[in-house]
């Protein structure tokens, strides 16, 4: 029903008053005098929201008993002067008590990210704002901006908490929940490209001491657990996700910048506000489990049909996990795309049921805890191109320690070198000719003849702030690589972000047998205009990039071979 047909202002859908001026490009207000307004007037009950007002994130029911760590619903935050806060706040429900044990999966949270701003034009800021549920992180400083050619790390977490009306038939009604979908979204640092990096739930972890807020606002110190499954890092024995924070970051070696959770509702509601998501199988599907049911071919799902099609484990692959992974990556790419299409954000009504659910659904930290705080996200967010933003899977085989393989662990050399890629900020696609031009250039300096490590000549300067830095290197070098024309000139004269090694065009087979044994990549490697004399070393300094004598300093330029991964703007079809 619309405006008109209700007849009174004070009931006009706020989506309704948002129309796009094809002159400016921009959502406007639409004052619609035979509803009782005129030109001069404010719409009533509502305030128009500052266009920087933020982007929508996945969707929640009114739950019950939060997920473990303190909860609390965001003030209302002004979006400016005079704004009036909302009158209420959501009341949780208990849902129903039918116990199965589901996937909780949440594209939807970071399809929400992706879109960027555009709900943020019409949407009503505090009452979007006060949807928002935000849990503060013990020990972790989450309030810093994000900085400027700086990379940086979101944790995208799913629990199976069961919660949100409707939800009688998944979950488990008295479990805190575990962490059973986990995608650690790592941003370049020049906003070109991201890699969505899946951790499987069976995987074994050692997952590390942790202090954790509880319900009644208590600081609950939790001991650290080894060679368990990843999905006990939530709910159990009271850990929050920020103890999910801490287990992946000691796990990959990178660091954690922010976190967002959302239920399985975020799944039903997300995917109905943008009016469904296009899928793709090879072959039938009917699975009495999770009661999907789809043609060969593509379908559109949403709702119910898209959280059983994101929760069934028996319909594709082998039935393992693992498989159900890559159909959650090949359905989230897909959601990314519709939401970034023309049919969504041109569809104000669209765009408001999107934001509405979106911040419904959503948990953050307190550094992402507003929605203008999840606008400067998505701003850092809005130039990255579907076809560069990458998923995968860490890398896994086998549990060699089970006769009947129930779980995982991570594969000792491929993942450790995908840990290094996104460590040194590498990209799983192809990014823009002109940087890949200039990449390529540089990579160049790598390729030729090498020198013996005997007729390696090196000085190396500790830049790295790590005590007695340049001293083990130098034993590495001489004991271990034979490079014995090497020498500890001490600290460098200021420290050093990143590890370089500057030479004589003479020198370059030297450099280039030197960068083989550090594993320098070829931005560390600064040639010289002049040669250099006989005995003349090259000049290393360590910077802060350095791992340890014998380390790698960097990351591979490649990817693992047989590493499977799909770009967003590709449509997959799941078998």
């Amino acid at each position: 029903m619309d405006a008109h047909s209700r007849g009174r202002a004070d009931e006009i859908d706020p989506a309704d008053q948002w129309v796009l001026n094809p002159q400016t490009g921009n959502y406007e207000l639409r004052l619609d005098r035979s509803a009782g307004q005129s030109p001069a007037q404010t719409p009533p009950r509502t305030r128009r929201a500052s266009p920087a007002a933020s982007a929508p994130a996945p969707a929640r029911e009114p739950s019950e008993a939060p997920v473990p760590g303190q909860r609390r619903r965001r003030a209302p935050e002004s979006a400016s002067a005079g704004q009036v806060p909302p009158q209420s706040r959501r009341k949780r429900k208990q849902g129903a008590s039918r116990k199965k044990k589901v996937l909780l999966w949440t594209g939807g949270t970071m399809a929400f990210v992706l879109v960027g701003g555009a709900a943020g034009a019409y949407a009503i800021y505090n009452k979007l704002n006060n949807n928002l549920d935000v849990v503060d992180v013990v020990g972790k400083d989450t309030n810093a901006g994000f900085a400027k050619g700086k990379a940086f790390n979101i944790l995208v977490i799913g629990t199976d908490k069961r919660t949100g009306e409707g939800n009688a038939g998944y979950g488990d009604k008295n479990s805190p929940g575990h962490a059973d979908t986990t995608i650690l979204f790592h941003v370049s640092k020049d906003r070109t490209n991201a890699t969505a990096l899946s951790i499987p739930r069976d995987m074994k972890a050692d997952i590390p001491e942790c202090q954790s807020r509880q319900s009644d606002g208590t600081i609950k110190t939790i001991p650290a657990e080894t060679d368990v499954r990843f999905n006990v890092s939530l709910g159990q024995d009271g850990r929050d996700p920020g103890c999910v924070m801490r287990t992946v970051q000691e796990l990959t070696g990178v660091e954690v910048d922010h976190f967002m959770m959302a239920d399985f509702n975020a799944v039903k509601e997300m995917t109905t506000a943008v009016g469904g998501v296009k899928v793709c199988v090879e072959k039938a599907v009917n699975d009495p489990k999770s009661h999907l049911k789809l043609p060969a071919g593509e379908s559109v799902v949403k709702g119910e049909q898209a959280l059983a099609f994101v929760r069934t484990r028996h319909s594709f692959g082998n039935e393992s996990d693992l498989d159900r992974i890559k159909v959650q990556q090949q359905f989230l790419s897909s959601m990314i795309r519709q939401m970034k299409s023309d049919d969504t954000l041109t569809d104000p009504g669209k765009l408001y049921d999107l934001a509405n659910a979106a911040t419904s659904a959503l948990t953050v930290d307190s550094g992402i805890g507003s929605l203008t705080k999840l606008q400067d996200l998505a701003r850092e967010l809005s130039s990255i191109d579907t076809k560069n933003i990458a998923f995968t899977t860490l890398p896994v085989i086998d549990n060699p320690a089970e006769k009947v393989r129930a779980t995982v662990v991570p594969d000792p050399v491929k993942a450790p070198q995908l840990f290094a890629m996104i460590q040194s900020d590498t990209s799983l696609t192809e990014v823009k000719k002109k940087q890949q031009d200039a990449k390529n250039a540089q990579a160049a300096l790598l390729k030729g003849t090498r020198a013996t490590a005997a007729e390696v000549r090196v000085d190396v300067y500790n830049g790295s702030g790590v005590t007695g830095a340049a001293q083990s290197t130098i034993n590495w070098l001489q004991n271990e690589q034979g490079v014995n024309r090497s020498t500890n000139k001490s600290n460098a004269p200021e420290k050093a972000a990143k590890t370089t090694l500057t030479y004589a065009p003479n020198q370059a087979d030297q450099a280039r047998a030197l960068a083989d044994m550090m594993g320098l990549p070829a931005t560390a490697l600064k040639p010289g205009t002049q040669d250099a004399g006989e005995r003349e070393p090259m000049t290393l300094v360590l910077g802060a990039d350095f791992k340890g004598a014998g380390m790698p300093i960097t990351g591979p330029a490649k990817a693992p071979k047989d590493l499977e991964k799909v770009a967003a703007d590709k449509q997959v079809c799941a078998k």
